[in-house]
């Protein structure tokens, strides 16, 4: 199989990391604008050598984890370039405007819009991880619009990863993942701006942060030129999500203000239901 990797950081290097152990006849060719991860990449043997745009037409599969910014700029390039048989698939974490931006390509048939929800806030070829995608949910939008052959390949490549497929509409995905992903990016930046700004000794913030500092304000590590893009594409739901979110913190405020710890209490030990969901467990309400 031949494969195209374009953007050879945590996702592209990850896919790359798992086609090898899947496909170790497959001949993975590595596209970035930036040299220096080309070098990675091949030192790291994650990618084979180094591919170009205009050797498309010769790709079984390319694979785009590209920021989403770039990736609506460039998803119709690329799709010129493919072959006719060649099957295209981003990761991008917005879909609406990726999906818009080829919606009357004549190649549109030759793309399957995916988003894996995997990853980590480590970002560049070495943060690339083998089996990230084991037990992972990929999510599927508009997969009627995916030539037949061409998804049951993308099928076939999923299921070798161990990734559970979920089909959802491009504006549903964006809604959804305002809450579940973009909510929590930006909470967590926050979090940080806080306490880096409040916190003026360094040395404080290192001795005194516990694990539930670390784990809540991990995200804060996250690139920042990957998730501005994806904020500015999912403004809209972001804001939503954040009215509610800052309606939620100033309740809270509020409760504390008044002496209210009955009622805070209560509020945790409802939200602790969160436990069950995260592992699997459907909880009917009425």
């Amino acid at each position: 199989m031949n494969v195209y990797i374009i953007g050879l950081g945590l996702i592209g290097g990850s896919m790359a990391f798992d086609l090898k152990a899947n496909y170790p006849e497959s001949i993975i060719h590595g596209i970035d604008a930036n040299k220096t991860h080309i070098e990675q990449a091949l030192e790291l043997g994650f990618i084979d050598k180094e591919g170009v745009l205009e050797s498309l037409a010769k790709a079984d599969v390319v694979i785009v984890a590209i920021p989403v910014n770039m990736l609506v700029r460039e998803l119709p390039n690329i799709l010129d370039k493919a072959g006719d048989n060649t099957l295209v698939i981003d990761a991008g974490s917005t879909k609406s405007l990726i999906c818009k931006s080829v919606t009357n390509h004549p190649k549109r048939r030759n793309f399957l819009a995916s988003h894996p929800i995997a990853g980590t806030e480590f970002s560049g070829p070495d943060a690339a991880i083998k089996g990230l995608f084991d037990k992972k949910t990929n999510i599927i939008c508009e997969v009627e619009k995916t030539a037949f052959k061409l998804q049951e390949k993308a099928m076939e490549i999923f299921s070798r990863f161990g990734m559970r497929i979920r089909y959802m509409d491009p504006v549903s995905h964006d809604k959804h993942i305002a809450y579940v992903s973009h909510l929590s990016h930006i909470s967590s930046f926050m979090l940080g701006k806080t306490v880096i700004e409040k916190e003026r000794n360094e040395r404080d913030i290192f001795d005194m942060a516990g694990s539930g500092f670390e784990s809540t304000v991990r995200l804060a590590k996250s690139s920042p030129d990957m998730w501005t893009p994806i904020f500015e594409q999912n403004k809209e739901n972001i804001i939503e999500t954040l009215e509610e979110y800052i309606s939620n913190l100033k309740e809270f405020k509020e409760l504390m203000q008044s002496d209210n710890f009955k009622e805070i209490y209560t509020k945790m030990e409802n939200t602790n239901r969160i436990k069950e969901i995260l592992n699997g467990i459907i909880i009917k309400t009425t």
